[in-house]
């Protein structure tokens, strides 16, 4: 059964001066899909991904989320439409506790700024809330520890849960096992599955580690010198050619 897209790309373009770091890239994400983007270094990937989440504007093309055109929209309204972003570098509050950091992250998205360590400190209902998303990503026994003293690999899970308290439809992952022991990286994959299987998200993930890609990606996209140069499943990719011959030493001349 054909699903409903949840984000379609339209003939993206970005330039800096007169570097074309995306060229033309057009791409469709379906409803509950997880789709990984991949490519060399300096493939145009970031900047794709960038524009796909509001950091910055398309010079030309245009990106629509659930039909509506966001194109060139600030960051946080898209956040505010559904999609939500995790990054390569940890971003989370290190004074606050993990249960505080989850707290944030609901009162922010719902505009209820004014007053936040007050809201955070009585408001019984946002704490039982933060909690529940805690336990989701295995942090429950955690939510009263200060994040700054966490491992690397649990701030990151942390991370997760605060991109989940914003309620979204559609989750960019933005290298989300880099600098993790690959135990950490199994526990990171084995938790995005059972997300997947307990409610329709859907994942749009840029990553470099293959055996993630390969474990969790319904549909593989490769950029290749600012292009889309492949697209598939899986298999499909690791076997083409063309990505085969990008992967193993052709000169990358756009920007990332």
């Amino acid at each position: 059964m054909q699903r409903d897209p949840i984000l379609q790309a339209e003939n993206v373009t970005k330039r800096f001066g007169g570097v074309t770091a995306v060229d033309g890239v057009s791409v469709n994400l379906a409803v509950g899909e997880t789709v990984a983007l991949i490519g060399p270094n300096g493939a145009g990937k970031t900047t794709f991904y960038n524009v796909v989440s509001g950091r910055m504007a398309p010079t030309s093309g245009r990106i629509l989320f659930e039909g509506t055109d966001i194109s060139g929209k600030p960051a946080h309204e898209i956040a505010r439409l559904g999609i939500s972003r995790s990054f390569q570098v940890t971003n989370v509050f290190n004074e606050l506790s993990l249960r505080e950091n989850v707290q944030v992250a609901l009162v922010s998205h719902r505009g209820k700024s004014l007053r936040l360590f007050s809201v955070l400190s009585y408001d019984r209902a946002l704490r039982e809330e933060a909690d529940a998303v805690l336990a989701r990503l295995g942090l429950a026994e955690m939510s009263e520890q200060r994040t700054g003293t966490l491992s690397y690999g649990d701030k990151r899970l942390l991370e997760l849960a605060i991109v989940l308290a914003t309620e979204p439809r559609l989750i960019l992952l933005d290298e989300p096992t880099a600098g993790l022991t690959p135990e950490e990286t199994r526990k990171v994959i084995r938790l995005i599955d059972g997300l997947r299987a307990d409610q329709p998200y859907t994942f749009f993930i840029t990553e470099h580690d293959m055996e993630v890609v390969f474990n969790l990606a319904d549909r593989v996209l490769v950029m290749h010198r600012g292009r889309l140069l492949a697209q598939g499943t899986p298999d499909e990719v690791r076997t083409d050619p063309h990505v085969k011959a990008a992967y193993l030493g052709e000169d990358d001349e756009a920007a990332a």
